[in-house]
């Protein structure tokens, strides 16, 4: 098991900081599903811009069981170690620093997974941070900058030296952004290279292949981001597949229906009446796009701006015991 500073997660499963996605209803409604660590949206350090209302929404602490961890992006040490002061302030048990992100816009202030084709710089400012909070501070990288240039392994063993206690690799370069497959060969080495706790990270999206990731890696734990999208309960699914080697139960359409109406009308009081109906659209998508009949639902459910009207047509839909909505699935998921 994982242990963050005085927290020990439940679990080795991590929720990863996907920007737009992982805001404080979907990290409750994961955590309830049996992640062990959920990680807050990314957050630039620049004072100005971390206290615009977006910023200061992702900054907000979840109700959740385990240690609440934000991730800030930035490639000041100074203005990297305030955002971490902030954040602790506010209420934060562990600040991530994101040394991952591929985004351009992050790229262009020399932010995410531009870190580390500077090494030195690298090391300020994890030094900078580590020794500016009183809790755990935890990093998230890629396998390095391209594929000629992969130097996970050298900026783990400087993560460890700085004193962060826990590091997630995305199995993919910058360069290779989101295309082809993670490579975990990396990942094992730099488990071989450092002591300190080591997630891996990168086309996660079944119990089997959790499971083959970790004894392929050696790695402590998993974080998984894109396959928990409508799908939060993937954490207790690989959780027991790791812990009895057998598939757990699916859920019910009825725990179905109940995570989908909880986590809508989180979205409704996290963002309010007008805005938590335009959010929950993404969401809704995402829960029922393995479906055949989801385009039209989700064309009438997408119509929908009032927070009832929307939480109306969810019941109604599984108040039809004789549909076959759920149970005609797209062939290329379903296989």
């Amino acid at each position: 098991m994982i242990n963050l500073g005085p927290f020990k997660l439940k679990n080795n499963l991590l929720l990863a900081p996907m920007v737009g996605v992982c805001d404080v209803p979907f990290r409750e409604i994961c955590d309830k599903h049996g992640a062990g660590l959920t990680f807050g949206e990314m957050v630039p350090c620049e004072k100005a811009e971390r206290e615009k209302e977006r910023h200061l929404l992702r900054q907000t602490n979840p109700k959740i069981q385990g240690p609440k961890i934000i991730q800030i992006a930035g490639s000041d040490p100074g203005a990297m170690s305030n955002a971490a002061l902030y954040n602790e302030k506010l209420g934060a048990d562990a600040i991530d620093i994101n040394m991952g992100c591929p985004a351009k816009k992050v790229l262009k202030k020399a932010a995410g997974s531009s870190l580390l084709r500077d090494t030195k710089l690298v090391e300020q400012i994890l030094h900078k941070v580590a020794s500016s909070v009183s809790i755990p501070v935890t990093l998230k990288i890629r396998t390095g900058w391209c594929q000629n240039s992969r130097n996970g392994a050298e900026i783990a063993q400087i993560a460890e030296d700085c004193g962060i206690q826990l590091l997630t690799v995305h199995g993919r370069t910058r360069a290779d952004r989101f295309m082809g497959h993670a490579e975990y060969d990396t990942i094992a080495s730099i488990k071989e290279s450092v002591n300190i706790p080591i997630i891996a990270n990168g086309d996660i999206d079944s119990p089997e292949k959790a499971k083959a990731v970790i004894e392929y890696t050696k790695a402590d734990g998993l974080m998984l981001g894109r396959a928990a999208q409508g799908r939060p309960w993937i954490f207790n699914e690989i959780d027991h597949f790791l812990k009895t080697g057998s598939l757990i139960t699916p859920i019910s359409l009825s725990i179905l229906h109940e995570t989908i109406r909880i986590h809508i009308s989180k979205l409704h009081k996290f963002y309010g009446d007008r805005r938590g109906p335009l959010y929950a659209r993404k969401h809704a998508t995402q829960y029922f796009k393995p479906y055949n009949a989801s385009t039209n639902f989700l064309k009438t459910f997408n119509s929908k701006t009032e927070p009832l009207e929307q939480l109306d047509l969810i019941d109604a839909l599984f108040a039809e015991s004789e549909n076959s909505f759920f149970y005609e699935r797209r062939e290329e998921l379903a296989a």
